[in-house]
């Protein structure tokens, strides 16, 4: 596999705590930070989440069309893929989810990870 090479320009750091943008659809909140060509973002979902119940009403397409690379900060969450296909993520997993699929919290724990790739677009209105 080859690795694209990534360039940081600049010295910079931003809280999560205090970040530049929070969308909240149902039982989500997703708190952006954007960093010179880079966004990030932790994202919270609550147990009883369901992105097809959740955030489909908000981007308004029949799964989500959002590429996923990430890590999981904690809690578990399952993830189907539209040909079937269907993974667990618990805490410590990093990982890579394409275009296509449904998601639900597993468990009474609210899920939370850190995004490298979607959050510009995640959960954004249509």
């Amino acid at each position: 596999m080859t690795e694209v090479a990534m360039n940081v320009t600049k010295f910079e750091s931003k809280s999560h705590n205090n970040p530049d943008e929070v969308r909240a659809p149902a039982k989500t909140r997703v708190e952006i930070v954007r960093l010179p060509g880079y966004t990030l973002g932790r994202m919270n979902m609550q147990p009883g989440w369901k992105w097809s119940e959740c955030v489909k009403p908000v981007v308004k397409t029949d799964s989500c069309q959002v590429s996923h690379v990430g890590y999981v900060v904690s809690g578990s969450i399952t993830v189907r893929l539209t040909d079937g296909t269907q993974k667990t993520f618990e805490a410590g997993s990093s990982y890579t989810i394409p275009p296509g699929h449904d998601a639900w919290v597993e468990g009474s724990q609210p899920f939370q990870c850190i995004e490298v790739l979607s959050a510009e677009q995640y959960a954004k209105p249509a």
